[in-house]
């Protein structure tokens, strides 16, 4: 077994002249009373800071220090002890080598914790120390999936008898045992690992032997765990209750919501059900309340996109759209905008499908077709409540359309959003809607279109030569060195780290006011936006590539296919 440090942390601080023998006394008086471990009340009474301690432990003991956020893990060393021994001591296991175990701890000092990780994983014990916030957000993360495998085999214990019975999608009966504890805990468990790895999406498969579960993380798929097709129905039935959705019902689609919190954030769930050949699909979208109102710099504009996005704000009324395709950051957008407008003296309204972010004194607006609060509808009903701003969350056909022009006109700032894949092809759509070109010129005062793209991991970037079609790509006949990440532990090897958004502003000018009215096409008015300065998707794209923020390979997924 390797030599442990056997000193205790009290006397190592006062040695180190960080807190003098009277502190220490006081402290530990405190910890008999409150029964907290001395590290938690010094650092609670501001005697020490838990760097000072990290450094104390690191450079007078030699014990090594770890980033766990920054850290490979190695899950089959995690799962060599429980996770109710990691919790009680603040530790965990993060790799094996030459039957020596290395354990990440909150208080390396601990003896007793080194020993009973000795006993019950049968390893000799090399500690490490880390801060307790990174042990505790490592033993959510690492044991997460063994929580749902868990709950799998403890559903299985109680339904050997049904369990590899196939699922009949047309026998009305309900199990009342698929309400029981396991499926609960494994729908939490899945929903919890997928929030603790920022998916935007979790996907449930039922495919002829098994469920996939995958999730959608920086707009990227991957397969999360894979369990036997047996557990599907409890897994169904658990998110129909939850949900608010029929359980009867599993021959046509349904969708539902429901609302949970985790590390003391709060998230909404949408979900979709969709019958398949071989049992229910279920797909739940995954919103952070917090996470659609971000400042205008945390958008990714560059500095001239941004003076326009000001600039487009600040006209009294009109019509501002913000374009692409789904999942392309449309909605943070316009939630951006309304808090940029956002002021005592204005009223804003905003009709919603779903209410994605609450924004304080915003006045949101729930469409509810079952009740004929549709979009058309309610956009009349907000019109008679005096209003200055209007947000809209979809124009979806030619009624609303009509609707969100005419109200931009007669003086209300409307922001909406629409299905396109540009700046100019926005004015066209809308003219193809049904709306007369008169209308479009004499309403609209901006167009945004975007699409989001996976940063480069800070963690792991590196540089590389760019290769000559690469150079071809970008415009650039010198040499030049692109970056890209190799794959680390804070990206789950994937080389990228959160989204950033690429835009392309178009302001509508005198000019193409009188292009719209004339009946122009989409390539007259991108020429006279062009030359009017509007960078296109593509050359902030290439910015983007150029600065390092992500590679050349994800733009070219994202934006090349298109000509724009």
């Amino acid at each position: 077994m390797n030599n442990r440090p056997r000193k205790k942390l009290g006397d190592l601080l006062t040695e180190s002249g960080i807190i003098s023998k009277e502190q220490l006394e006081t402290a530990l008086s405190l910890q008999k009373s409150t029964g907290k471990k001395l590290g938690e009340v010094l650092i609670s009474e501001g005697m020490v800071t838990q760097e000072e301690i990290i450094q104390v432990l690191e450079f007078q003991l030699g014990i090594p220090h770890v980033v766990l956020e920054k850290y490979k893990i190695d899950q089959a060393a995690c799962l060599l002890i429980p996770e109710s021994l990691a919790k009680r001591y603040e530790l965990i296991p993060i790799e094996l080598q030459g039957g020596v175990l290395k354990v990440a701890m909150s208080d390396p000092l601990n003896v007793f914790a080194i020993d009973d990780v000795t006993i019950y994983s049968g390893k000799d014990v090399q500690p490490v120390i880390a801060t307790s916030g990174e042990i505790i957000r490592a033993i959510d993360k690492y044991y997460g999936k063994q929580h749902a495998l868990e709950a799998v085999e403890e559903f299985k214990k109680e339904n050997e008898s049904t369990f590899n019975i196939k699922i009949d999608n047309t026998s009305p009966e309900i199990n009342e045992e698929l309400q029981n504890s396991p499926a609960v805990k494994l729908v939490n468990s899945v929903i919890e690992q997928a929030i603790r790895n920022r998916a935007s999406d979790i996907h449930i498969e039922p495919f002829s032997n098994s469920i996939k579960i995958r999730y959608r993380t920086d707009g990227e798929m991957y397969e999360a765990m894979k369990t036997e097709i047996g557990i599907m129905n409890a897994i169904a039935t658990r998110i129909k209750i939850i949900s608010g959705m029929n359980i009867t019902e599993k021959r046509a689609p349904q969708d539902g919501r429901f609302s949970v919190k985790v590390d003391g954030s709060d998230y909404d769930l949408r979900v979709s059900i969709l019958p398949t050949v071989f049992g229910e699909k279920i797909v739940m979208r995954v919103a952070d309340k917090n996470a659609f109102v971000l400042s205008k710099d945390q958008l990714g504009f560059s500095k001239m996109d941004k003076r326009k996005f000001e600039k487009i704000l600040k006209n009294p009324y009109g019509i501002v759209l913000v374009t692409g395709p789904t999942g392309s950051g449309k909605s943070t957008t316009l939630y951006t905008a309304v808090s940029e407008i956002n002021k005592p003296n204005i009223n804003i309204v905003t009709i919603e499908d779903p209410v994605e972010c609450i924004i304080e004194d915003v006045n949101h607006v729930q469409v509810n077709n079952k009740s004929g609060l549709s979009f058309a509808s309610g956009l009349r009903s907000i019109l008679r409540q005096d209003p200055n701003v209007i947000m809209l969350g979809e124009i979806r056909d030619a009624e609303t359309a009509q609707i969100a022009v005419r109200a931009a006109i007669t003086g209300h700032l409307v922001l909406s959003t629409l299905h396109t894949n540009d700046a100019p092809g926005t004015v066209i759509r809308l003219v193809d809607m049904g709306v007369e070109p008169f209308l479009v010129a004499s309403s609209l005062v901006g167009v945004i279109a975007q699409r989001l793209v996976r940063k480069t991991c800070n963690n792991c970037k590196e540089e590389r030569w760019a290769s000559e079609k690469e150079l071809a790509l970008l415009g650039v006949a010198e040499p030049l060195k692109l970056y890209h990440g190799r794959g680390c532990a804070i990206c789950n090897g994937t080389g990228y780290k959160g989204r950033i958004g690429i835009y392309e502003i178009m302001m509508i000018t005198k000019k193409h006011r009188e292009l719209i009215n004339s009946g122009c096409t989409e390539e007259e008015l991108r020429d006279l936006s062009l030359k009017n300065k509007m960078k296109s998707l593509k050359y902030n794209a290439k910015a983007l590539v150029l600065d390092g923020v992500t590679s050349i390979e994800e733009i070219l997924k994202i934006l090349f296919s298109n000509d724009n």
